[in-house]
């Protein structure tokens, strides 16, 4: 005999095989997924029915609230990963574990840090801001004369150049989210529109370009064209409606929203406006990239279009077969999202998944499927694109652009930036999942 949940089970539209069902079940048929859903999942309806026993935690005072809220104990897992943690003098990297959250908004302490030198330990009431050069008039700002010009609030993420580039690899690596796409995160900055301060300043029509420089001990510069200064950069001084965090730039960092991590200068302590690149490092030696054939792409500025599943994915294993929501995170450079296909088979046939809104410019996009797992062996993706019609490469078409990737690659060349193929996640009749190339 079939009973009431597997009747709800079987009307749920399987849109594209392998058990992917029709994104709107999450929307205009939310309670007949739901209960489809939950069959088998949880106590009897008889044993819901009798009152819940009393907790302990029920039974006595809770804690004193603290100054300032932190996660509970039970969530001590979702943290960072860090690729410096003794501190050594080098480069440091910590990933955002995105396979552990939900939502679109990166917390600031989960926010990733790429820093060359650790990050500096700045008095805000002694730190300046110059804009010189090519100006009519150059000025110096601190944090209080900054405070008195209008802001201006907006959510945008922030990717290195080189997230996602175990993906070059020949062979798949087999890590998790955090260890694949973790330098990337997402935050609501508030500041100071940067053409609002040139404003004050003046631009002499011979400036072209800016050269943003930080307080950091590397001085971390990158030249950037005035067009987009004067389109949507920003001054920002707070992160999540908080002061910026101190590894995120504390106490104001330049905003580039949807251009390479670098780009975003932290702990912004000069601008200058000049009529040219100045060919600093980080445009030069580093964040240049190989294409096919003897050449590198330079002042290659904006992160394209890319997405991937978040759960579920490496490190999460599913609990038998049955329904479960497919989800992750997408986002583009050049504008909003436009929409999101899931495969389950590998990339055979695709579905189109429900984007959760709202769907922003430059910001990471929740998109979710509803999924109903039989237990076999399968390869989960996601594709992307953007309103602008760029499209989430393949590995083979990205390959074709830019060439195989080599061992003996020249040092002139950054080899493994801009990385936004479609990534593949299997799972086995376990329920284990690996990384793959589908």
């Amino acid at each position: 005999m079939i009973n009431k949940n597997e009747r709800l089970a079987s009307r749920l539209p399987d849109v594209a095989g392998n058990g992917l069902v029709d994104r709107r079940a999450l929307l205009g048929r939310g309670m007949l997924f739901a209960s489809a859903a939950t069959a088998g999942i949880g106590s009897s309806l008889a044993a819901a029915a009798e009152p819940l026993p009393v907790d302990p935690w029920s039974k006595e005072p809770g804690t004193v609230i603290p100054p300032y809220g932190v996660p509970a104990k039970y969530e001590s897992k979702v943290v960072r990963t860090l690729t410096n943690p003794n501190n050594e003098a080098r480069t440091s990297n910590a990933r955002t574990p995105h396979h552990l959250l939900d939502g679109t908004i990166t917390p600031a302490g989960l926010h990733f840090v790429v820093a060359r030198a650790g990050f500096p330990d700045i008095d805000p009431s002694k730190h300046r801001l110059v804009i010189h050069g090519l100006v009519k008039q150059p000025l110096v700002f601190d944090l209080e004369a900054l405070s008195r010009y209008p802001k201006v609030t907006r959510i945008h993420f922030v990717e290195c150049g080189g997230n996602s580039a175990p993906l070059y690899n020949k062979d798949p690596i087999q890590a998790n989210v955090q260890a694949i796409h973790g330098l990337l995160s997402c935050s609501e900055w508030t500041g100071v529109r940067l053409s609002t301060l040139l404003e004050e300043t003046g631009i002499d029509p011979k400036a072209k370009w800016l050269l943003a420089e930080g307080a950091d001990a590397p001085s971390m510069n990158r030249s950037i064209p005035l067009a987009k200064a004067l389109d949507d950069a920003m001054v920002a001084l707070y992160q999540n409606g908080e002061r910026i965090n101190p590894a995120q730039g504390y106490p104001m960092r330049l905003l580039v929203p949807g251009y390479e991590g670098n780009m975003n200068v932290k702990w912004l302590h000069r601008i200058k406006l000049i009529e040219e690149p100045v060919m600093a490092i980080n445009e030069t030696l580093q964040y240049t990239y190989r294409v096919a054939g003897p050449k590198i792409w330079q002042f290659f500025f904006p992160m394209e279009v890319k997405s991937f599943i978040t759960q579920p994915s490496p490190g999460l294993t599913l609990k038998g077969p049955g329904f479960y929501e497919i989800s992750g995170l997408a986002y583009s450079g050049n504008g909003r999202i436009a929409k999101v296909m899931v495969s389950a088979d590998g990339g055979k046939s695709w579905a189109e998944a429900a984007l959760v809104e709202p769907v922003l410019s430059k910001a990471l996009t929740r998109f979710r499927m509803p999924w109903r797992w039989d237990g076999q062996p399968v390869v989960l993706q996601s594709r992307a694109w953007d309103e602008a019609g760029n499209v989430q490469p393949t590995r083979s078409e990205m390959f074709a652009e830019r060439g195989e990737p080599k061992v003996n690659t020249p040092v002139t060349a950054f080899p493994m930036g801009h990385m936004n193929v479609i990534t593949s996640w299997a799972v086995d009749h376990n329920g284990e999942i690996k990384h793959v190339y589908g």
